[in-house]
């Protein structure tokens, strides 16, 4: 494929591979958190092999679709991968699948550890055939509390990790989740890291390792880093909870035609703020507004003056005023308007391209981008199975074996179907 040349060197166009180039990702992981942490590994480079099972991952079935089992969540976080399906109820697709693993740099999943063991893939079998290999666990709970079988999703997590009650403290007690996938693109993320450290480890040690990364944990750490408060003493000085984030106040401000976003936070900006609505007097009348100590004790008080004082204006004029004043905002977009947002147009975040199946579609960028790597231009999500005997071939799999693993059951490859739309492989 092209390579994309977002970055240059000094000397001009990058010349190094992207930074993941030569690793192999054995992905076993489904639904959300786990292809999330892999479509970013293969963003940078490397290769990854998601394995299937015959029905295929479940949010192929998720959302608008041109095609059936091509839906949108789906598009959007399998990037940048190759589709392999093996049945691992059948012992030959384990067997495929262990020679798979064993040149390959990481193995992840997100099933519970025990069906691991189950299916003879628990960490000493596996490290008996690559003692090299990362063997990355993506899943509910660490495996040394009373949780450890349990299955997990994303709103379970939420609500477990404080997140529905803090939503409630702040918006009229009514407890809700946040309307994104929140814990599993955030661990998802977390695994993304531990993934990369485990790799260095290696290069130094020479050999591979074990790392779970845990949902509750890891979202807990991410919540209570902010609302720990007070409970962070022995004995406690508050009841916990960060006052600025739960304030009822704390949301868009309405204009006299719209909303915005906006914060006024340290001083600068609030002196900034107030010489450009002519109220440069305020702290000096009112003690609430005297320095950021008092006004993070009296910030229901600011934040809901805050409210009056922006719907005087139209929506237009507070963006020139407060880049006048250097105060952050940003619009509040909605899922049309973020689509023209002039930054991302210019940054090129979002992309047309052309799915050789699904037709014309917008991608969205990888954000980070490198000075000297060339980073290839995207994998498109694949088709269930559209990579099958590929991968296999690589492998070392001879012409007879992967059409005995096609006929048994065990694999399962390009179908008849996607060969028609001209999938390639």
């Amino acid at each position: 494929m092209p390579d994309q040349t977002p970055g240059g060197s000094a000397a001009g166009a990058p010349s190094r591979p992207a930074p993941l180039h030569g690793i192999r990702i054995i992905d076993m992981t489904s639904v959300l958190m786990g292809p999330f942490a892999s479509q970013a590994l293969g963003d940078m480079g490397a290769d990854v092999v998601k394995i299937e099972a015959p029905a295929g991952d479940v949010v192929r079935q998720i959302g608008p679709a041109r095609h059936a089992g091509m839906g949108p969540i789906f598009l959007n976080t399998n990037r940048n991968k190759r589709s392999v399906v093996l049945d691992l109820k059948h012992p030959d697709g384990v067997a495929a699948l262990k020679r798979l693993l064993a040149d390959a740099d990481v193995l992840m999943y997100n099933v519970r550890p025990q069906a691991m063991a189950r299916l003879g893939l628990d960490y000493d079998s596996v490290r008996a055939v690559n003692p090299r290999l990362v063997y990355a666990g993506l899943f509910g709970f660490g495996q040394d509390g009373p949780y450890a079988a349990r299955p997990a999703y994303d709103d379970l997590i939420q609500g477990a990790a404080t997140l529905s009650h803090l939503i409630a403290r702040s918006s009229g007690d009514i407890p809700r989740y946040v309307p994104t996938a929140m814990a599993d693109r955030i661990v998802g993320q977390t695994a993304v890291g531990a993934i990369l450290a485990s790799l260095l480890a290696r290069e130094r040690s020479g050999q591979g390792d074990r790392v779970d990364i845990p949902m509750f944990e890891t979202m807990v750490g991410f919540v209570l880093g902010d609302h720990l408060g007070g409970l962070t003493f022995d004995p406690p000085l508050d009841a916990g909870g960060y006052a600025r984030q739960l304030s009822p106040e704390r949301r868009p401000y309405r204009t006299r035609d719209g909303y915005i976003c906006a914060l006024v936070y340290n001083d600068k900006q609030w002196a900034g703020f107030l010489a450009g609505i002519g109220r440069s007097a305020l702290p000096q009348e009112d003690a609430r507004f005297a320095s950021f100590a008092s006004r993070a004790q009296h910030i229901d008080h600011v934040y809901g003056w805050l409210a009056q004082v922006f719907e005087q204006r139209s929506t237009a004029e507070w963006f020139e005023l407060l880049e006048a004043a250097d105060v952050p905002f940003m619009p509040m977009h909605d899922l049309h308007s973020v689509l023209d947002d002039p930054h991302l147009q210019a940054t090129g975040f979002f992309q047309t391209v052309q799915h050789p199946s699904e037709g014309t579609l917008r991608s969205l960028r990888l954000a980070p981008r490198w000075q000297g790597a060339r980073i290839a231009a995207p994998r498109l999500a694949p088709t269930l199975g559209q990579h099958t005997e590929q991968v296999l071939g690589e492998a070392g799999f001879s012409a007879a074996e992967v059409a005995q693993l096609l006929a048994s059951g065990a694999a399962a490859g390009t179908s008849p179907q996607r060969a028609a739309r001209g999938e390639a492989q």
